[in-house]
């Protein structure tokens, strides 16, 4: 493909550094429209936390044609780099290119082309994105603020920022080129504007273009590496175990197997076969992050292309370094298709803070700052390097006795002296200039008997002042981390303390299976006055808006921890009890609670702002000053403090002062809303970010300014946010007594569209009382507050808010579909979710999301296939609109035996899957290819029966997915084997039916499973061998396995990356679990000869589940005799 042009620089931009707006035209797929219905994925687990979408709005469909759209860019150049930025994708770097050599260090994506792996759906590869508060950044396809700021050295930042749509906390990095220096720095500054301690992680995620001659390359005291939560360990580069599945230590002792071989990027045989540094050795989806280096570099080198990527930032806060790719083999080419044209496969080399693993958070307390930087720079021809600053990188290899000293430069160093030395000994000394653009690189044969370990480089500027040192012999052997360990349940844990940090650790990770609240109840049912674990669960209760109860924990925590000390050394509890207080209006109790909270320094800030709002809000301007410059002293970054302090200066006539503390707010952070506001009058276009604004006046009793300030929101914005902006103009006036003017504004928010809202701070849950207090006719009010508690897992108070809304309105088709989700999740009642949904799709029929649930309803609650099938068939036309009901349409098609309509709906679309989610089309691509194919063989017709088995191996690219490597196919292979040797070909039967009988294990549910139900057709492969007592031996195992499955309890795996059965509908894990055994055992009863019980066993499982599709199928084998006659 074609790369896209870069714009040139304007002819005011004469500086070494130009920095400048100009858009681009890139061909895009554009994802479209996100869907109505409130999205509640309670269970839902996303790269390993919680997955939990709300409020965002959900996106599950991408336009399937590209269009040349126009984007809004940043440029900035040097020198040495190129450098564009694409504001309205998350602020992402797209493009970093080498200007000396044309190389894009940086993958560049000449297609927008967004797949389904995103928090909230659309994500896009290539360049780097910023991934912050947690994985793949909420707002990662959303438009940031952006700015452009030149600094007195001449360098200047492209700065993007945004409120994150999740907790509202503020992000920002600067994308920086210097004058006469080749590395692009990137500057981050994350803020906590809410009163709440939150949690966070932060990686920089660079995509990097591969093949089979890339190697990516961590510092060399890495020895090994971990997957995701540390669950797996491997060493480094060499695996010698198996990883992700994959048997890498036979591997490296015999070569890669045959059927594992990639069909593009193929190795060239001069690396390892078990080397992870090599993409082109990697076959499936993979993690791996370092563990233990003491250095700040790590990176990646194109030896087709001789050039590479250097990352340099402080160990010491950004341990994180981490490979990802989606695999040289078939699953990781369709996932490349998914995301590019023709640009091709990349690997991702992400970039840490505060983590060495992935999902691992930070804590952020209130007006917390961190600020920090990364660099990255191009390197040539050095090959990988083994160490590297800011300032240099350098390689140092040795073939042959021969010593060879590669260097690259990110600025201009003249006359710069490099010494090789031996054991003390000088080998070599060479005096160069070293300059960006160009690389030294020397070779100098060694004394006998010395090693690598023997070698110390030195490179000295000219004036002796040291650039690096590396040694080598300095590098110690680390030792092997132990795997991480799932928890103990509540009751198995001895101790008090490990029940406060094991459910600390659940709530700090977001687990989306396991609760926190579990430890420290059963902690506080031992112990009713554990000061910790009250203060914990009064957090708990605090952020769902349970203020009483968030009350008595805190008083109980305090109470212990003033049993013999009144002045404790925690102050948390008496914090979080003013914030319990305000809440509830109590503010004199508050503002003590607050006070006695600021003896504690870790306190002092957030809980003097606290208290000087209260005195703002009694107009009391000098104890206001005088606690935020208190706030100050103590948190100099605390941007709400230093602007409501410029408020207050200004109340008290204070100008001068307040204006030179603007001023130096500005400095800190030029793109802070509220201080630009001050400075200028100027406020953000985003209707959130106006209510965040407005909010922060509001608790300092400002309401008159946030009405103003409110006064410039889009009242006809199309994302949701109108609604909660004219309640709060409402809430506001009944606050300052405008009785009449807060009914007006409750009405038009009341007649707003309703499309996209989803409210979601505390704040606002109060704002939606109080005007569903004013009046409790308002059906959207009701049906909005319903949505937050629902959030927030207060789900019987959000049932009776949602009825009430439908008494109201019951043409709202979204409040019926909600109320369906709650009666069949909460309620545990299938009747009263089957007419809610009836009620939703009547009062909007056009809306397919609710056709799709309500058929998985049905699906859940044994609603025959006809039945289910001869409704999906009455909308057509919603069927088309989605992919999830393309799929139960096709599989209800070969459930009912209509295989030939099933591969007519297979074929006649792009289907675009989620990561994660893969497997569903697939699986009824090969099903409906088997049946056909079983229906050909008892025709007779063993040609066609042969075509059409071979086509279930083969995956059409319509289906954007393909096979994962470690997927068990035998039931393919058996079925060819089958067609062969009745076509009269026993040889290639018999080639078929040994690649069946050799498969082992089964990739399902995102790991490998030691049985499924391919061991069955393992078996029939082995039979057909003449290996019966193989054979037996194997179906014998297969039904103690499954024997032993049904009495195991079952639970959700502590590790598990994806719950697709749960995403909608609670789920009887139980029976599902008891049905999956009973199944195993019926296929081993089969395979074992015994009809009668198999078939009475298959016939339990459809009374169970009357859709179970692999029953289905194997009742049609044993009807058509094939397998019968056949074993």
């Amino acid at each position: 493909m074609k790369r896209f042009e870069l714009p040139k620089a304007p002819p005011e931009q004469n500086g070494a550094v130009k920095a400048w707006f100009d858009p681009v035209v890139i061909p895009s797929y554009l994802p479209l429209l996100p869907e109505k219905n409130p999205m509640f994925l309670e269970k839902r687990i996303y790269q390993g936390s919680n997955g939990r979408v709300y409020p965002l709005p959900f996106i599950d469909r991408i336009a399937t044609e590209a269009v040349d759209q126009s984007w809004q860019a940043v440029h900035l150049e040097n020198e040495f780099l190129r450098v564009m930025v694409l504001p309205e994708i998350g602020g992402r770097i797209h493009v970093g290119l080498d200007k000396s050599n044309g190389y894009d260090f940086f993958y560049r994506q000449n297609v927008i082309k967004p797949a389904l792996v995103g928090l909230a759906g659309p994500w896009m590869s290539g360049g780097v994105e910023f991934n912050w508060p947690q994985h793949h950044r909420p707002a990662t396809f959303m438009p940031v603020g952006v700015e452009i700021e030149k600094s007195p050295d001449g360098s200047q930042t492209i700065w993007c920022s945004d409120h994150d749509p999740m907790n509202r906390l503020k992000g920002m990095h600067g994308v920086c080129l210097h004058p006469g220096k080749a590395y692009l720095e990137l500057k981050v500054r994350l803020y906590n504007r809410t009163p709440f301690v939150q949690t966070f992680l932060w990686w920089a995620n660079v995509g990097i273009r591969v093949h089979e001659l890339y190697q990516s390359f961590f510092p060399p005291d890495v020895h090994y590496v971990t997957d995701h939560a540390k669950r797996a360990v491997s060493r480094f580069p060499l695996c010698e175990s198996r990883y992700y599945g994959v048997n890498y230590a036979e591997r490296g002792e015999h070569g890669v197997p045959l059927e594992e071989r990639p069909r593009q990027f193929i190795p060239p045989g001069h690396y390892a076969p078990n080397d992870l540094s090599w993409y082109a050795n990697i076959p499936v989806p993979t993690s791996y992050m370092a563990v233990g280096s003491v250095e700040d570099f790590f990176g990646g080198y194109d030896h087709k292309q001789k050039a590479g990527l250097i990352h340099v930032a402080d160990h010491h806060i950004s341990p994180g370094k981490k490979q990802w790719t989606w695999g040289n083999h078939e699953f990781g080419y369709a996932w490349d298709r998914n995301l590019t044209d023709e640009d091709g496969p990349y690997i991702e080399l992400m970039a840490g803070v505060f983590t060495d693993n992935q999902p691992d958070f930070s804590f952020l307390s209130p007006g917390e700052t961190r600020v920090f930087s990364h660099y990255w720079y191009p390197i040539r021809e050095i090959g990988p390097a083994q160490k590297a600053n800011r300032d240099i990188a350098l390689s140092l290899t040795i073939e042959n006795r021969t010593a060879r000293v590669g260097i690259c430069a990110t600025q201009t160093f003249p006359a710069a002296r490099v010494c090789l030395k031996a054991n003390r000994g000088e080998v070599a000394t060479w005096t160069t200039e070293m300059a960006p653009g160009s690389a030294f690189v020397k070779t100098a044969p060694l004394p006998s008997g010395i090693s690598e370990t023997d070698l110390l480089v030195v490179v000295e500027t000219k004036e002796g002042n040291e650039l690096l040192r590396y040694a080598p012999a300095r590098i110690s052997e680390s030792e092997a981390p132990a795997p991480a360990t799932e928890p103990l349940l509540p009751e198995e844990i001895a101790s008090n303390d490990e029940l406060y940090v094991t459910g600390l650790h659940l709530d700090q990770y977001r687990h989306a299976t396991r609760y926190p609240q579990d430890y420290w109840r059963e902690a506080l049912r031992r112990d009713p006055g554990d000061s910790r674990c009250n203060d914990a669960m009064g957090l708990w209760h605090l952020r769902r808006g349970e203020f009483e109860q968030a009350e008595k924990h805190f008083r109980q925590a305090i109470a212990r921890l003033t049993k013999r000390n009144p002045n404790p050394r925690d102050g948390e509890p008496y914090y979080n009890l003013g914030l319990a207080l305000r809440y509830l209006g109590r503010e004199q109790e508050a503002y003590d609670a607050f006070g006695k909270a600021t003896w504690n320094y870790a306190w002092r800030s957030p809980a003097h702002l606290a208290l000087a709002e209260i005195d703002a809000k009694r107009g009391e301007w000098q104890d206001a000053i005088r606690h935020l410059r208190n706030s100050a002293r103590n948190n100099t970054d605390h941007l709400n403090a230093r602007n409501l302090a410029v408020v207050v200066l200004r109340k008290l006539g204070e100008k001068e002062e307040a204006e030179r503390l603007l001023r130096e707010t500005l400095k800190l952070d030029l793109m802070d809303c509220w201080a630009r506001y001050l400075a200028d009058g100027s406020l953000p276009a985003d209707n959130p970010m106006l209510l965040d604004l407005a909010l922060d006046y509001a608790r300092a009793g400002l309401l008159t300014e946030a009405l103003e300030i409110l006064a410039h929101a889009n009242s006809q914005a199309n994302d949701g946010s109108a609604p909660m902006v004219l309640y709060a103009v409402g809430f506001f006036h009944q606050q300052l007594g405008n009785i009449s003017a807060a009914h007006s504004a409750f009405a038009q928010a009341a007649a707003a569209s309703p499309d996209y809202c989803f409210p979601s701070r505390l704040d606002e849950l109060l704002i939606l009382q109080a005007a569903l207090g004013a009046n409790p006719q308002d059906a959207r009010c009701a049906y909005y507050l319903g949505n937050l508690l629902y959030d927030r897992r207060r789900h019987r108070e959000t049932i009776s808010l949602w009825e009430h809304s439908a008494r109201l309105d019951p043409s709202f088709s979204v409040v019926w579909r909600n109320l369906a989700i709650g009666y069949f999740n909460v309620l545990h009642d299938p009747d009263q979710a089957r007419s809610a949904f009836e009620k939703a799709f009547q009062a909007n029929p056009g809306d397919a999301r609710i056709l799709y649930e309500r058929d998985q309803l049905w699906k859940r609650i044994g609603e025959l296939p006809q039945r289910r099938l001869a409704e999906l068939e009455r909308f057509p036309d919603l069927v088309r609109l989605r992919d999830d009901l393309s799929i139960e349409l096709a599989s209800l098609y070969n459930q009912t035996r209509h295989h030939q309509q099933a591969l007519a709906l297979i074929r006649s679309r792009q289907f675009q899957p989620w990561e994660g989610g893969e497997g569903l089309v697939l699986g009824q691509h090969v099903r409906t290819h088997l049946a056909l194919g079983r229906n050909a063989l008892a025709e007779k017709n063993t040609g066609e029966a042969q075509k059409l088995f071979e086509a279930a191996l083969t995956c059409p690219r319509n289906l954007g997915e393909a096979k994962h490597l470690l997927a068990n196919q035998s039931d393919i292979y058996y079925w060819l084997g089958v067609a062969l040797d009745a076509a009269g070909d026993p040889a290639s039967a018999r080639q078929w039916w040994e690649r069946a009988a050799r498969q082992q294990g089964d990739f399902q549910e995102m790991h490998v499973k030691s049985y499924s139900e391919m061991t069955y057709y393992n078996a029939l492969a082995l039979k057909r061998l003449n290996r019966r007592t193989e054979a037996e031996a194997l179906l014998r195992s297969l039904f103690a396995y499954a024997e032993s499955l049904a009495r195991q309890p079952v639970k959700i795996d502590y590790f598990a990356t994806s719950l697709p059965t749960m995403l909608l509908f609670e789920d009887d894990l139980q029976k599902r679990h008891r049905i999956a055994a009973t199944f195993l055992q019926a296929q081993a009863w089969f395979g074992l000869g015994d009809k009668e019980k198999a078939q009475r066993l298959i016939n339990e499982v459809l009374e169970s589940d009357r859709n179970h599709p692999l029953a289905a199928d194997l009742l049609d084998e044993i009807e058509t005799h094939l397998v019968a006659t056949s074993g």
